[in-house]
């Protein structure tokens, strides 16, 4: 069992950042892969960026590339979501996700995904 937990979420100002955590709490090693994904309203859930933590390369929205930057600090089983430049079209939930199986890629699928935080508020307005 995997628990996620998301902080950082807040509201800013066009053109300011902000750094999104997510902690993976587990009984046994950690996910395999671990990523974001957000939902603005009346939108689907869209994939933000992933990576395989043991070893594997990161990937991000092609969109969001340059802005958006995901990291981790596996010693905390911990992953970050490097936010710049938001726009309004970056408000909504943000939820990190994590996935228990050898296979995943860390990529956009979300059915490589078996466990999802409660998500966290971004709001970017001024």
């Amino acid at each position: 069992q995997v628990q996620l937990r998301e902080f950082g979420g807040d509201s800013v100002q066009p053109g300011g950042s902000l750094r999104l955590s997510c902690v993976a709490s587990t009984t046994t090693i950690r996910p395999y892969c671990m990523g974001w994904f957000r939902q603005a309203p009346q939108h689907a859930r869209e994939f933000v960026a992933g990576t395989h933590t043991y070893g594997g390369p990161t990937s991000h929205a092609d969109s969001l590339k340059g802005r958006f930057t995901i990291s981790q600090d596996n010693a905390e089983n911990t992953i970050y979501l490097q936010m710049t430049n938001l726009k309004p079209e970056d408000t909504g939930v943000y939820y990190c996700a994590a996935s228990s199986f050898t296979y995943c890629s860390g990529g956009h699928w979300e059915y490589e995904y078996d466990y999802w935080g409660q998500g966290t508020q971004v709001t970017v307005s001024s």
